[in-house]
């Protein structure tokens, strides 16, 4: 996707969504989809503005300030201290973000299938009009699977509210109410379907593939519940795609392997992200992931504002490349942190996962999904179907590839001992990638597990240093953006709001 310009046809879809509210009058050099999408090729380049719009960082953000991934830096300027502090309601930016944002994808994808669907493809376009069509269905499942996993308060019980269904291209005075889990289920699951039997075979893993819809409904899976399925999926993808070794997996976060990557959203030099963003804040504003953490670099002296939580640190072994990869080498490491009287200086972790890439700090492609995810997965369909002896032999196996050599194998003697460990080596593998708040959301319960920060990082700051994940705040609010647009959604706010 570096070779195309993007910015035409996003400001192309801009203008098609601003001519919403006259959709039924047809005027002279209006510009709508009829006009904007003539060919398969004006098609291509509409998808190429929709993937513009994707971003992983407010969720990267999200899952390391408000759950146990961080603590404040010796840096900080007072960065993200209210998410921090568990502090989310209908203002909080978290809220508007993940509800706007997740509405836009659906609404320019969405653009683009109906305006598919007015071009007659010449024989030699069907393949790569059936490609661009299956890879918008697949954009918009996703991020209705997004608003499905924040939104809804319980994504296993079918007549729990979602958020609203919009499969149409809507007016802008539109007041919809939110549709049920059953109904948006429905419709993420029509996406994936159709994106799976129309997006051609693979050919980067900056694109959407059949492997990639395929890993998306694997965690779908999970997330309702369906664990038959969810196994059945992981499986198959990691026959297709290998555990990184050692050398591979810390390659892989310089963005210079895709071993294990079955999809992941490119970032380079003078794109859309290629900027600071929103620092602190999981307010839309783009950006390098690693400037969610640090200033500058992922160095000492790039200004971290903020640092590992020591309890996450405490995970890593230094003999384990989840390590190097997560630990910047200039950290400070107290010997004795627990007894150090002054740990804001003396104990500075500094987080690795970003350190950039062609040259530029901080900057780093969003792995979205990679087969250690697809192991993890099938390991907590195993413990869920009560195969404990085969939920521990592929965490072992996960374990075995990080160290490079044979672990010891875990033992789990019941379902809760097992998903405690599962969420705790997710909470490993796939920390500052924007897991941990809807892994504890689905899983924390089961496992008797929630928000665990170090009792010294969390001190130094207000004292907020534990949340069950049974706290209401891991569903986000209705936000007050929307509310205030559209007042017959207000009756229907989370619970705790």
């Amino acid at each position: 996707m570096k070779k195309y310009n993007k910015i035409l046809f996003i400001a192309v879809l801009a203008l098609v969504m601003g001519c919403n509210d006259a959709i039924d009058i047809r005027q002279p050099g209006r510009l709508d989809a009829v006009n904007a999408f003539r060919t398969v090729g004006d098609l291509e380049q509409g998808v190429l503005a929709v993937y513009n719009q994707w971003d992983l960082t407010p969720e990267i953000a999200l899952a390391s300030n408000f759950c146990d991934e961080v603590s404040v830096g010796f840096d900080s300027g007072g960065q993200g201290f209210a998410l921090y502090d568990f502090v989310l309601t209908p203002a909080s930016a978290a809220a508007s973000d993940f509800w706007v944002r997740n509405f836009r994808v659906n609404n320019r994808a969405t653009v683009l299938i109906e305006a598919a669907s007015l071009i007659n493809p010449e024989p030699a376009e069907q393949a790569a009009y059936n490609n661009a069509l299956g890879q918008a269905r697949a954009i918009r499942a996703f991020a209705n699977l997004e608003m499905m996993t924040y939104f809804a308060t319980d994504p296993r019980n079918d007549a729990a509210l979602a958020v609203p269904l919009i499969d149409f291209v809507a007016p802008l005075d539109i007041q919809p109410t939110r549709n049920t889990v059953g109904e948006l289920w429905d419709y993420i699951n029509a996406d994936m379907e159709a994106a799976e039997s129309l997006i051609q075979a693979q050919s980067s893993v900056t694109f959407l593939s059949k492997d990639a819809v395929r890993a998306m409904r694997a965690r779908a899976a999970a997330l309702r519940g369906d664990y038959i399925t969810a196994a059945n999926l992981s499986q198959a993808l990691l026959n297709s795609y290998p555990i990184a070794n050692r050398t591979q997996y810390q390659l892989m976060f310089l963005d210079a392997d895709n071993t294990e990557i079955i999809f992941k959203l490119e970032r380079t030099i003078n794109d859309s992200y290629d900027g600071q963003g929103a620092t602190g804040s999981v307010a839309t504003g783009g950006g390098w992931a690693g400037a969610r953490f640090a200033f500058v670099s992922a160095t000492l002296a790039g200004s971290p504002y903020f640092e590992m939580d020591r309890n996450l640190f405490n995970l890593l072994d230094p003999a384990d490349i989840r390590f190097d990869v997560n630990i910047d080498p200039s950290s400070i490491i107290s010997p004795d942190y627990e007894n150090d009287p002054d740990p804001v200086n003396n104990d500075i972790l500094v987080i690795r996962k970003y350190p950039g890439s062609e040259g530029r700090p901080l900057m780093n492609d969003l792995k979205v999904f990679r087969s250690s995810e697809m192991l993890l997965i099938l390991a907590e369909a195993r413990a869920a179907q009560g195969n404990f002896s085969g939920a521990a032999q592929l965490v072992k196996q996960l374990r075995d590839a990080r160290f490079g050599s044979a672990q010891p194998l875990p033992n789990y003697s019941n379902q809760q001992s097992a998903f405690a460990g599962i969420l705790e080596e997710r909470r490993v593998e796939l920390c500052f990638e924007g897991f941990r708040y809807k892994d504890l959301k689905r899983l924390g319960v089961a496992a008797n597990r929630g928000v665990d920060r170090n009792i010294i990082d969390c001190t130094e700051q207000s004292g907020a240093c534990t949340l069950p994940a049974s706290d209401f705040r891991f569903s986000l609010p209705i936000p007050i953006v929307e509310i205030n647009a559209n007042p017959g959604i207000r009756e229907q706010q989370n619970p705790g709001y």
